[in-house]
């Protein structure tokens, strides 16, 4: 079995991942979540993961579509560079660090050989062995580079930083407003309008946990806005939205995320987001309403009901203060109904570049639908809540 020091990946490696696709195909999920199981019995390294991934079976099916993804491109790594990088900025907000590592690939070659018994032979565990550390080689390098880079930024800090939650302010009926501001008094590092933060908590009665939420806020460097849905049933979502939380301390990594404007913005824009999709767009819009921007801005906002869309009452006034520049449509399910890919599309000019965010399920329909409809594939960008299901599959 290979260890973290023995790692190259030679033809006859990559032949024997290769050949092993077919088994991830069929035993995918239950190696995952043998795999999980195994991983997870270390405290730890449980309070890094929502225990609601673990039950609903999306982490695991998600980290199942990965190693597939990664067996079947294992020689042409160059395709998976936009996943690695969404991989590294999370891993980046839960603080991860190399000493983690060993811990996976324990677990996870433990799995493969749980879960195919004889089938898992020495030759297989140890061309895995070898392909795990040549990811997580790559995984380290990047992640440091980001550890590095919140080090040295304005306001910037390595490791968890005390905040305090200042105030909580309502957006609309399930969706409450924190803002953070930290203990120290010192300033913080300008986010990029799009990214996360990575949030620890001591939730009363329930223990330390670890979450990711949006920025919120317009960017400053005086603190951070987030915005969460409370979930039915759920303890994190339930507890920040309960009004009980003000006053009291978190943990904050530096802010991370790749779903965001780029430096240079060119043509036309367009946000479609449904339900809590709004919070990484927010930032983005907030920012596009400044009077030095020209770019015409198309928001198209989903929600059940008037009562459950947050920031509709922001979007209203951008758009109004835009002298309609920043255009925005609304449309209510409970009353409309779900929409369809061609109607969003009906919605936006051509040659818009479109930044899409909300559910799964939504996203699939988008994303495979808006193409369909007129709206390139290549001028779609999309983020999920989350462990990344895949909504292209």
């Amino acid at each position: 079995m290979s260890t973290s020091a023995d790692r190259s990946l030679t033809p006859e490696t990559i032949a024997i991942i290769k050949a092993t696709v077919p088994a991830l195909e069929a035993h995918g999920v239950t190696i995952t979540s043998e795999m999980y199981r195994r991983l997870l019995a270390n405290p730890a390294i449980a309070e890094m993961f929502d225990p609601t991934h673990q039950s609903t079976g999306t982490q695991p099916r998600a980290l199942a579509m990965a190693v597939l993804a990664y067996a079947k491109n294992i020689d042409n790594l160059g395709v998976m560079g936009g996943a690695v990088e969404r991989i590294a900025q999370k891993h980046a907000s839960l603080e991860i660090q190399p000493e983690h590592y060993p811990h996976v690939a324990t677990a996870l070659l433990g799995a493969i050989s749980a879960v195919l018994g004889d089938a898992a032979t020495p030759e297989i565990l140890d061309a895995w062995g070898k392909a795990y550390w040549a990811l997580a080689d790559i995984l380290i390098g990047r992640e440091h580079q980001l550890y590095d880079s919140s080090a040295h930024a304005e306001g910037g800090w390595t490791g968890w930083r005390p905040f305090r939650i200042a105030r909580t302010v309502p957006e609309c009926a399930n969706v409450t407003s924190l803002e953070l501001e930290p203990v120290d008094g010192k300033p913080v590092i300008s986010a990029v309008p799009g990214q996360y933060l990575g949030v620890d908590l001591d939730i009363p009665g329930h223990g330390r946990t670890r979450r990711n939420y949006s920025i919120t806020s317009s960017p400053n460097r005086k603190g951070y806005r987030i915005s969460v849905r409370h979930v039915p049933n759920g303890t994190v979502s339930g507890w920040l939205n309960s009004g009980k939380c003000e006053g009291t301390q978190v943990l904050l990594s530096p802010p991370a995320g790749n779903f965001v404007l780029p430096e240079k913005v060119e043509g036309p824009l367009a946000f479609v987001c449904a339900g809590i999709g709004i919070t990484p767009m927010i930032g983005m819009l907030e920012a596009l309403a400044q009077p030095d921007v020209t770019t015409p801005v198309h928001v198209v906002q989903i929600a059940h009901s008037a009562e459950t869309a947050p920031f509709a009452e922001r979007l209203a006034e951008l758009s109004r203060n835009s002298a309609g520049r920043i255009r925005v449509v609304t449309r209510l399910t409970e009353k409309d109904g779900r929409p369809t890919a061609a109607w969003v599309a009906e919605q936006l000019p051509g040659g818009v570049s479109t930044y899409l965010c909300g559910p799964t399920g939504f996203m699939r329909d988008m994303v495979h639908g808006l193409p369909t409809a007129g709206v390139p594939a290549e001028r779609l960008r999309y983020e999920t809540f989350g462990p990344d299901t895949g909504v292209t599959d």
